[in-house]
């Protein structure tokens, strides 16, 4: 396959046979950051591609279930890319032998899509012999039946994520004990050990952005040991999470109130987060909260 030219847009057209990994696939690609767009008519495809310009990439899912599914508008389509500025195609093409596609049907339960009423080796059959054109046209062929879902995931991202790498955003986030942990957080930490701005009376007011704020919760004798052993281990942590496939990890710190210490040890974490060359996002629940009840009562 030839480099694409990193000044057109990426559309990825993404096919293969029911049970080969289609919709992993398109998984992959949206964390890389595709957009993606799965079992869209083939009629309507054409019209995604309209004169405003676009750079996000495109994944396309195309499924041999769909009503109007045909080979030679596959192939149309991929020609009509072809001839368009600025947009770099490919067919990406995941084939299982058919004694795998047998098993996974098995283990599943699933009844084969194009044979619901007769043997899933029929169904199998069927919709090989209708995808071998693009098989035979496909620019990338990932062959998955010995792949495991990681497996899977490093393939796709050779071939389509940007300079082959995985992409793991972090968000940091503060919040009270009060008011109870955080969603679906991967990792807690309680700083309510550290010395409390609350009791000093011109701190009260102020929250863990501040300065003075952020000074005197770090004036603790254990603050900087806490500190440095939370990145150390985030650290070990992240890599091996990216590896792993996750595209999303949170980090959250509580406090008593969600104002002071949680919210200064996130502003910092998040900071030096970012200097190691991660994607950090950061939130302060508490203060959100409040910041939203005081727009509304205005």
């Amino acid at each position: 396959m030839n480099a694409v030219d990193p000044t057109h847009r990426r559309v990825v057209l993404v096919t293969g046979p029911s049970g080969a990994g289609r919709s992993s696939a398109l998984n992959v690609l949206e964390d890389a950051g595709y957009e993606v767009i799965d079992n869209l008519p083939m009629r309507l495809m054409p019209m995604l591609f309209s004169e405003t310009e676009q750079t996000r990439p495109l994944a396309l899912g195309i499924d041999a279930r769909n009503r109007d599914f045909s080979t030679n508008a596959v192939i149309d389509l991929l020609g009509q890319l072809a001839t368009r500025p600025g947009v770099a195609a490919e067919l990406l093409f995941l084939d299982c032998s058919t004694e795998v596609l047998l098993r996974r049907f098995s283990e599943t339960r699933r009844r084969h899509p194009m044979a619901p009423a007769d043997r899933p080796a029929d169904g199998i059959q069927a919709e090989q012999d209708l995808l071998g054109p693009l098989l035979a046209r496909a620019d990338v062929l990932i062959d998955t039946s010995d792949l495991n879902v990681h497996e899977l995931r490093a393939e796709v991202e050779h071939w389509f994520a940007p300079g082959g790498k995985r992409h793991l955003s972090v968000t940091v986030q503060s919040f009270s004990y009060k008011r109870g942990l955080p969603r679906s957080v991967d990792m807690v930490y309680d700083c309510r050990f550290l010395k409390n701005p609350y009791w000093e009376p011109s701190l009260r007011a102020l929250n863990g952005t501040d300065a003075a704020v952020a000074t005197h919760v770090a004036t603790d004798p254990r603050y900087d040991a806490f500190a440095d052993k939370v990145l150390d281990l985030s650290l070990l942590i992240l890599p091996a999470c990216q590896e792993e496939g996750k595209s999303h990890f949170s980090i959250a710190f509580g406090c008593t109130g969600g104002q002071h210490r949680s919210v200064t040890l996130a502003e910092s974490h998040a900071l030096r987060l970012a200097q190691e060359g991660w994607q950090v996002s950061i939130r302060h629940r508490e203060l959100n909260a409040r910041l939203r009840k005081g727009a509304q009562q205005t």
